[in-house]
């Protein structure tokens, strides 16, 4: 638990919406803000066991919303009340070769990757209180993709880039932060490190080591403490050099 508090602001008293926090980073971030006494809510999709398992070890409160429905994500956005810090973690992934790909994979993948975020982070915002933190889980593939098959997944994730820019300038007088977190290669059920997919990945990697859940859940309490009051705009790459 305190290792959570080491360097970083106690979140007692602070409100945080998780965006796809049921498993994997989401509910590592989950973990870490509840752990550093935080009041925490989540979203999840399909995964209900799941989410309600993690609500009960954490004491957070587990919200189902699917983010491909906008009006859906800012009902839920409206229903937490103000919050001091909103982390958006949901996303999917299709790849392929993009002239085959089902087009309605497509736009879903833009609902969630790039439309939930956008309306999740401008609703957030209207009652945020003057200092808070609006976090966005993008990934390393918004600069760098070195694999065919990923065009439409990177294409979303390099919007994040623009919007935590934009919105950088437009909440900066209210004190509001907002930073993209671009993990790279990451050991989840989703990426597992122990796959024919993940030794390829680790071949592009400068440390040839995956990355843990929970290291991206502490980049992103310390980009909503209070060290990072200055920090806005930017990304924030934990990728093992898999970039560079």
């Amino acid at each position: 638990m305190q290792a959570y508090k080491v360097g970083m602001k106690d979140f007692s008293g602070q409100r945080v919406m998780v965006f796809g926090g049921s498993r994997g980073i989401g509910a590592a971030i989950v973990t870490a803000f509840a752990r550093a006494g935080a009041a925490v809510r989540f979203t999840y999709v399909a995964s209900g066991s799941g989410a309600e398992a993690l609500a009960s070890r954490t004491g957070a409160v587990a919200v189902q919303s699917d983010a491909a429905n906008r009006d859906g994500v800012i009902a839920t956005i409206r229903e937490a009340g103000p919050l001091n810090v909103l982390v958006y973690n949901a996303g999917i992934i299709v790849t392929g070769d993009p002239q085959s790909i089902d087009p309605r994979d497509i736009d879903r993948l833009i609902d969630v990757n790039i439309r939930a975020p956008y309306y999740a982070a401008v609703e957030s915002a209207r009652a945020m209180p003057e200092g808070g933190r609006i976090v966005v889980i993008g990934s390393v593939n918004g600069d760098r993709i070195p694999f065919p098959g990923a065009t439409a997944y990177a294409m979303s994730k390099a919007a994040l880039q623009g919007l935590a820019r934009g919105l950088a300038r437009d909440l900066g007088a209210r004190r509001i932060t907002v930073n993209v977190v671009q993990p790279g290669p990451t050991d989840t059920d989703m990426n597992p490190a122990d796959t024919p997919l993940a030794d390829m990945m680790r071949s592009v990697m400068a440390i040839k080591q995956y990355g843990t859940a929970d290291d991206v859940a502490s980049l992103v309490l310390y980009l909503a403490g209070p060290h990072a009051g200055g920090i806005t705009g930017a990304m924030h790459t934990i990728d093992g050099g898999y970039g560079v």
